[in-house]
This record gives structure tokens, sequence and C-alpha cells, in this order.
């Protein structure tokens, strides 16, 4: 039987994955598009978190996102700037990293967040020293569901796409991941289900990842990305 092929990296998202933030977004685009008198259900909005910036636009706003779209973009900010005090990581998130890192794995940040939300981001996770690299809006054109970002994470992680594992929490990290050709570990911290994770494409859900953590105290980093 072949030996099972190895970890070398592993691809974070960090909203809703390693940072409980997702939702502080829904709140930060639901007073955005009252800001610019668009009506827009608050499910909706969950729904298409982590998409692609313009892509949320259009999903959300439909015909009007031309119109509204660059200044609900500026109202975003704004309100997620007021929230950001409330960001907190979630538990395990810093331990899996460091340990991942301690055993010879490449960690690398696989976000789309914008450069002055990311420096937020890094500052609550507090992992530095354990990162190989890391990834911003400014580094690709198109976000996720594109692949752009995981193939520059895999760029930056020095391995092929093989020895990568993605973790995320939504199915565009799932999808986007499936398109460059690396197996995705999806989390339920994010708030979609288990089973829309696996269909877009994740080989194994966790709660969280405390969950991952206590998996790889077990059984090391080569079940990753396993079914």
């Amino acid at each position: 039987m072949a030996s099972p092929t190895p970890v070398r990296a592993v691809l974070f998202d960090i909203d809703g994955t390693l940072i409980d933030s997702n939702y502080l977004h829904v709140d930060a685009w639901m007073r955005a598009f009252a800001d610019v008198g668009a009506a827009v259900d608050s499910w909706r909005v969950h729904r298409a978190i982590g998409l692609d910036s313009s892509k949320l636009l259009e999903t959300l706003l439909g015909d009007r996102a031309d119109e509204l779209g660059e200044q609900a973009s500026e109202r975003h900010s704004a309100h997620y700037e007021e929230l950001q005090p409330r960001l907190r990581r979630f538990d395990g998130a810093r331990e899996l990293v460091q340990r991942l890192s301690e055993a010879g794995v490449r960690v690398v940040l696989a976000t789309s967040a914008p450069p002055e939300e990311y420096e937020v981001l890094r500052e609550r996770l507090d992992v530095d020293e354990f990162l190989h690299a890391a990834t911003t809006a400014d580094d690709v054109e198109t976000a996720k569901p594109e692949p752009d970002i995981i193939a520059t994470a895999l760029e930056r992680a020095g391995v092929p796409a093989e020895e990568a594992v993605m973790v995320g929490d939504t199915r565009w990290d799932a999808e986007a991941a499936g398109r460059a050709g690396v197996r995705s570990v999806g989390v339920l911290s994010g708030g979609i289900g288990a089973e829309e994770l696996r269909a877009a494409g994740a080989v194994a859900v966790f709660d969280d990842v405390s969950a991952i953590l206590a998996a790889f105290t077990e059984r090391g980093a080569e079940w990753l990305g396993r079914a």
C-alpha cells in the first residue's frame, strides 16, 4: 500500500475559522445596506460572507450593485471598524498554529481580507512567530471562490498542491481549494452546515479548530485532508 501523501503546509482562512468574526461582518453589512437604502435579509448576508467583495455585492444588491456597491462597501468598513473590539480568536486557534509549526508544517494564512483588516486579525491571533507566510486582498484581483488566494498561498508555502490542506468555514473556501487542487477541511464555526461544506468539497468537517487541535494531538498531521 502506498504511503499517504505528506502534509507539508496548512492554509488557514481567518474570518470564521481562526477568528470569531463572521457575525460581526453580517452586522456591519446589514447596517451598511440600511445606510444606502437597500433592504437585504440578514440570512442572505450570512450566506454570502466569505465571497469576493464584488461578488458579495452583486449577489446581495443585484442590479443595484453598480449604483450602491461602492458606498455600501465604504459603510461596511466603517461599521466593521466600530465592531472590531469584539473580535476574538477561537479557543485552540493559536495552539493549533503553534503545534503545526513545531511539527514542521508550514502554516500560511490564506485570507482575502483587506490589509487594514488583516492587521487587526493578525494582532488578535498573535501567531506571527509560527507563520510561514500570509496573503491579503492586495495579492489577488479576485478572491474566493476563485482559486487565486489558494494558489498564492501555495506559492508562498513552497509546496505542491497535493502536499497542502486548506482549513476554512465556508463553501467558498472549499470550492477555491478544490479549484486549486488542494484538499480542504471544514469547520462549523462560521455558521455553515457540515453537509454543505462536504458538498462543496471538504473531505472532513470539525466543529471548530479546537476539535482539529484535539485530533492533531491524537493522530498527528498526516490524517489531515483524508476522508
